[in-house]
């Protein structure tokens, strides 16, 4: 399917009445430090060009758009409708720069993953600014960038992963059953770009290694193959994502992990990298203390401001793909938050030696807990341990089912307690600052 060229004007149109119908590698050399051009420059663009309207990690395209039209009048960015959803939105790409290097990326393909979608509508309304940019002259003159903010839009109107029949776009790359997933392989058939960036947001109930850190972000040269082997595209590829992975770490140090790289045969990342684009893939994690995730926002601005100039450059292949294969791999954990050593009453005749794990509905904001497991969790891991030894755990009524003057602590329920210092209901409570405090 071809791109049919829409002007600003026309494109805005568009938008209004959709919107009312619904290789070998190089010696090593020192890390880079921050302020190496680019990515120190890209913190900054960040931070001059957010977009507050965006502020929430959940919007819909409407909104996308709408903050978009003004950086979309510029003369530096060319518009195009590249397809429909399947409920009618319309899936638009942009392009930038005229350089002889081409580069694809597009993110929002679950739609409930937008941290790189914010940190392109910063990076569009910097490239549409008019402030003197010696970093943008280069980067236009060097590349040409094609970006498709938001893949999935009616994922994105329920701030769900899949598309509105219910498919994971990025699981449908062999079959093309999607509107989404067509619009998407005819850009990339029309483009052949030689580099290509997949973003998307992975879950916060990750770490970096096996017991490290909650992962920031997690990158990863997708594989050719079962075999896992490097031809001249993926070993590109990694050289980019070395040269990401030692910038991030200034920031999030201990914080950046690898993606696993198994082969998936549907899956567009590693279809692409087959296709003959170099691709990485960027999966925004979480952060403690940025439940809308607006620094990871920033470092995906960051990053790619980078990642285009050394691309265009040609600076990445002075990467050393050590600093990519030295990244530990995400480990994926079942709980957020364990209570471990303290004993529960109200359940039955005594109080009971328990330990609880508990997972939130919404595990980057730490919101909608719920009991998950309840007893010796000694060998468990989570994001979060709370050391309540010597204290009562008094579950809310919400936490249990009574019947017949009888109660039972219910897997599932909302992890509502208080923590006391007896097994009385009078006993006087401890607040949970107050045990992180005496850590």
């Amino acid at each position: 399917m071809g791109g049919v060229r829409v002007r600003p004007p026309a494109l805005l149109l568009v938008l209004s009445l959709l919107a009312a119908c619904a290789g070998t590698a190089p010696s090593p050399r020192p890390a880079p430090t921050a302020d190496e051009c680019c990515f120190a420059e890209g913190l900054r663009i960040a931070e001059r060009h957010r977009v507050a309207a965006i502020e929430e990690r959940r919007f819909t395209a409407n909104e996308l758009w709408g903050q978009l039209a003004l950086p979309l009048a510029s003369p530096r960015l060319r518009s195009e409708v590249i397809g429909q959803s399947v409920q009618g939105r319309p899936l638009v790409a942009i392009t930038l720069g005229s350089g002889p290097v081409t580069v694809l990326a597009w993110s929002q393909m679950h739609g409930d993953e937008s941290a790189a979608s914010m940190a392109l509508v910063d990076f569009l309304t910097w490239v549409a600014s008019e402030d003197t940019s010696a970093v943008r002259d280069r980067l236009l003159r060097s590349v040409t960038v094609t970006l498709v903010p938001m893949l999935n839009p009616d994922g994105a109107e329920l701030f769900q992963r899949h598309n509105a029949v219910g498919v994971d776009i990025n699981r449908d790359a062999r079959r093309l059953a999607t509107p989404e997933a067509r619009a998407l392989k005819a850009l990339h058939d029309r483009l052949k770009p030689q580099f290509g960036f997949n973003l998307h947001d992975q879950n916060a109930r990750t770490t970096v290694g096996a017991g490290g850190r909650q992962a920031g972000i997690a990158l990863l040269a997708p594989a050719i193959s079962e075999a896992k082997e490097y031809d001249a595209v993926r070993a590109r590829a990694r050289l980019v994502a070395a040269r990401m992975a030692v910038r991030l770490q200034t920031q999030i140090p201990g914080q950046v992990a690898v993606y696993d790289d198994g082969f998936n045969p549907r899956a567009f990342g590693d279809l692409i990298q087959t296709w003959g684009t170099s691709t990485v893939l960027i999966e925004s994690g979480a952060l403690a203390g940025d439940p809308q995730k607006q620094r990871l926002r920033a470092l995906n601005v960051a990053a790619l401001v980078d990642a285009f100039v050394s691309i265009g450059e040609g600076a990445y292949e002075r990467a050393d793909p050590a600093w990519y294969d030295r990244l530990e791999q995400n480990r994926g954990i079942a709980l957020d938050l364990i209570v471990r050593g303290a004993q529960v009453v109200g359940v039955g005749p005594e109080p009971y030696a328990v330990d609880l794990g508990i997972t939130y509905g919404d595990a980057v904001a730490k919101t909608q807990p719920r009991l998950s497991e309840v007893g010796d969790l000694s060998g468990a891991t989570a994001l979060d341990t709370l050391d309540a030894s010597g204290l009562f755990i008094h579950p809310a009524p919400a936490m249990l089912t009574d019947q017949d003057g009888r109660r039972w602590l219910r897997i599932g329920s909302p992890a509502e307690y208080t923590l006391r210092r007896g097994p009385s209901p009078a006993s006087a409570a401890v607040t949970v600052d107050s045990l992180r405090a005496r850590r």
